[in-house]
């Protein structure tokens, strides 16, 4: 089956182009709201070759996993040439489980989740952010490569003329464009999320990054010259939460002033209206109270990450990486991307993504002492599913593993989180800093910073060590035979 075949597949079997209200990819899948879930043929959905699983844990929101690249391709054929739109402004173990059936057994597990209001919270923070990651590996592999280039210059081991700092500068371009700007790619993003004019919602992230922000702060005499940081409002204060909320603020006055502007003057004024009742509200109320919360929080969460203290520093690594899977499970991982950013924004890198990505490494680890086991029992079924699944998730893609292997089994996937915690605390005990976030594995080793990358390959192997072993001694021979 042709990738134009499997869209126009997707399309029919989720109802047809009307009734897909909105659609957009993440890095392995396509997530869209449904207007009618009885039109939704999910059986038909998760028997279409080329489609690796499909998770409707709410009627009108349904994820087809596609995988890695390929939902890219398959995303642009349905938003370039059979006209589904990409996002319409305003929206937004257990019985029955196999080893090896990832695919059915994730369905099932997110089917029994009740998605309460902190879930649902989460997954429209994920929603503005998560088209955001292919541009936050770009900027950061760029930024760490930009950070050898500069090491290798100055130490000699690269020429400095002419062409190679065109070379380095060309890079470090690219790793700034974003990050510089990411207020207001938030602001965009979030207006997309929230119903209100993408420009507009731009502009929020524009607005807060303008020194004009310095000057009403000067004139208000909330401005500490000697202190930035400890200014009431300041250029960037509240950083991305900020920016989020007062689009948020935008959108629900954007939706009163048009709902009682007349028809004829509503393209002209209800822009200039919305934005004059809302720029006041988030410079002078918003900024200030996120900016006083952020830091707090940026505060809080470098006492234990950024900690001087080895012990603290290891029981937070250890804690952050054996507990990432239960939330990867839960979906509440991608709630942990407005503080990989906060940290990017306050430090310059994160360390929060190195410790929870030793994660993967732990259930990769747990997959090879059952792989062992299973040799040994002559259960060469759940060898060959594993043999499937591991290349992925060494690679940082874990779902066959959480959902073919570990998770059916239940102990592995708790033993998994207990080996993982060791390379996390060894990576948190480093320093370990990324300049990006996502995909976790060995594939994270690009945007680590280059003197950081042989620490966080220890950790992995730390990770693949402790698994591997808690793994073995803790699941007896006749788990494995029996599955």
């Amino acid at each position: 089956m042709t990738n134009e075949q499997l869209a126009a597949r997707i399309i029919e079997l989720l109802g047809g182009k009307e009734n897909i209200l909105t659609m957009e990819n993440c890095m392995t899948r396509i997530r869209t709201n449904i207007q009618d879930p009885a039109k939704v043929d999910l059986a038909g959905l998760k028997a279409t070759k080329g489609v690796l699983g499909v998770v409707a844990d709410e009627p009108t929101y349904i994820q087809v996993v596609l995988g890695p690249g390929k939902v890219r391709e398959i995303m642009e054929i349905c938003t370039r040439q059979m006209g589904i739109r990409e996002q319409k402004p305003g929206q937004g173990q257990a019985p029955g489980q196999r080893i090896g059936d990832w695919q059915a057994n994730k369905a099932a597990v997110k089917s029994r989740q009740k998605h309460t209001e902190l879930i649902k919270q989460v997954r429209v923070l994920a929603d503005i952010f998560t088209p955001m990651i292919p541009a936050f590996i770009a900027s950061g592999i760029c930024n760490g490569l930009g950070k050898l280039l500069k090491i290798m210059m100055d130490n000699g081991t690269l020429p400095d003329g002419m062409v190679m700092l065109v070379i380095y500068n060309v890079i470090v371009l690219i790793g700034n464009a974003f990050l510089s700007y990411l207020a207001i790619f938030t602001g965009v993003r979030s207006a997309k999320q929230f119903g209100v004019n993408e420009m507009l919602g731009g502009m929020i992230g524009a607005a807060s990054l303008n020194s004009v922000v310095d000057t009403i702060s000067k004139t208000l005499g909330w401005y500490n010259a000697d202190v930035v940081n400890n200014s009431i409002l300041a250029t960037g204060a509240g950083g991305i939460i900020g920016v989020v909320l007062g689009v948020w603020i935008l959108a629900q006055i954007d939706k009163w002033v048009h709902k009682w502007m007349p028809e004829v003057l509503d393209v002209s004024f209800s822009p200039v209206i919305s934005m004059l009742i809302a720029m006041p509200a988030f410079v002078l109320v918003v900024m200030p109270i996120t900016g006083w919360i952020s830091n707090g929080l940026s505060a809080f969460l470098n006492l234990f990450l950024n900690s001087t203290n080895p012990i603290v520093s290891a029981i937070t690594g250890y804690v952050l990486a054996a507990t990432f899977l239960p939330l990867v499970l839960l979906g509440l991982h991608r709630g942990l991307i407005p503080f990989y950013t906060l940290q990017l924004e306050s430090l310059g890198g994160i360390t929060l993504f190195p410790a929870v990505a030793m994660a993967g490494a732990g259930q990769v680890g747990a997959a090879i002492a059952l792989y062992i086991k299973a040799k040994r029992v002559h259960n060469d079924r759940l060898n060959q599913v594993i043999a499937g699944a591991l290349p992925a998730g060494i690679l940082g893609i874990g779902e066959p593993l959480i959902y073919g292997v570990t998770l059916p089994m239940m102990k592995p996937f708790i033993t998994a989180g207990l080996g993982a915690g060791f390379g996390g605390a060894y990576v948190m005990l480093k320093g370990v800093m990324s300049t990006a976030f996502s995909p976790s594995g060995i594939l994270a080793a690009t945007h680590v910073m280059p003197e950081h990358v042989l620490n966080y390959v220890i950790g992995i192997l730390i990770s693949y060590a402790a698994g591997a072993v808690i793994t073995y001694f803790a699941i007896p021979d006749e788990d494995v035979a029996s599955v």
